[in-house]
């Protein structure tokens, strides 16, 4: 009796059993919580860091921002592709150090990004070596200013060099409140309180029919710092957007309380800013790079018009 031969396997057959095959480790689109440090290679020069004591050791501890490891999602583009490619396939407590190429990180050096333009375009109060100017929407750094001529530097401040990066991966994060949290807080640097409920509200369906659906809403309490900040003024949809499409919400509902009681001109201050404290009104003030003595000018003209 003679023996069958063997069939062949295809390329494309071990490719699909690959895809099939369950991948071992953190893959594309796990929630992370990431501990790091990042230096340029050349100078050390202290690019970004979670920890604390480093950044009390740099002198950069009072900026206002809480030093701790980070929620990210791997592949979303919230850390270099080459720590993400090095984080692929391995397990929460993975240590790691990753030297980022220059052209990856903040890209290269290109001397043609130096410029001469008008001293008409920079602010009087900018026009001095050193100063980060914007001009035509550009943003850069001024090397000289002679006469009605400045020499702009618009490279970023770290292009052509190349990053090393430290990392940890602290933990994974299941928890899709924590993951609504470290999402936009790679947008917004903000304490807020949200929560995720599911809601059943009336809707019409395509026959004209009303029935009951349920919406999955995460919901976030509005704090006056973040109805001043301008990346959520300008980016909210965005922002909500990606949110949504993250977490596979339906939607993303950001309320304000506004409380009554404070009386007299703060009060009505108190109430336009959803009733924040003079302490926190005067952070959201600063916050959004806002006079608050022309503020209060402006609002006592309209009242003595009234």
């Amino acid at each position: 009796m003679s023996e069958e031969p063997e069939a062949e396997v295809t390329e494309e057959e071990t490719d699909a059993e690959e895809e099939q095959a369950p991948q071992e480790g953190l893959q594309e689109g796990d929630f992370v919580r990431l501990a790091y440090t990042a230096r340029t290679v050349e100078s050390d020069d202290l690019v970004d860091t979670t920890d604390a004591e480093v950044a009390e050791e740099e002198g950069i501890d009072d900026e206002g921002r809480d030093f701790e490891p980070r929620t990210i999602v791997l592949g979303a583009g919230h850390i270099f592709e080459s720590v993400e490619d090095d984080i692929y396939g391995e397990d929460v407590g993975t240590e790691g150090t990753v030297v980022v190429p220059s052209e990856e990180a903040f890209g290269e050096y290109d001397p043609e990004e130096v410029r001469t333009v008008s001293a008409d375009k920079i602010d009087e109060d900018d026009r001095y070596p050193g100063a980060n100017v914007q001009v035509d929407g550009q943003q850069g750094y001024v090397e000289t200013i002679i006469g009605g001529r400045a020499r702009v530097d618009f490279n970023h401040p770290l292009a052509g060099d190349d990053i090393e990066y430290d990392y940890e991966v602290v933990e994974e994060v299941d928890d899709r409140t924590e993951q609504a949290e470290g999402l936009l807080g790679m947008y917004i640097d903000a304490d807020l309180d949200m929560w995720i409920e599911t809601d059943e509200e009336e809707e019409e369906n395509e026959d004209g029919e009303t029935e009951t659906v349920e919406k999955e809403t995460l919901y976030i309490e509005a704090t006056p710092q973040l109805s001043m900040n301008q990346q959520w003024m300008f980016q909210k949809q965005q922002i909500a957007q990606d949110i949504i499409d993250r977490l596979d919400l339906d939607r993303v509902i950001v309320q304000e309380t506004i409380d009554g009681g404070m009386g007299g001109m703060m009060g009505g201050m108190g109430g336009m800013m959803g009733g924040a404290g003079e302490a926190d009104l005067e952070e959201a003030l600063e916050d959004a790079d806002v006079d608050e003595e022309e503020l209060v000018e402006e609002l006592e003209a309209e009242a003595d018009e009234e």
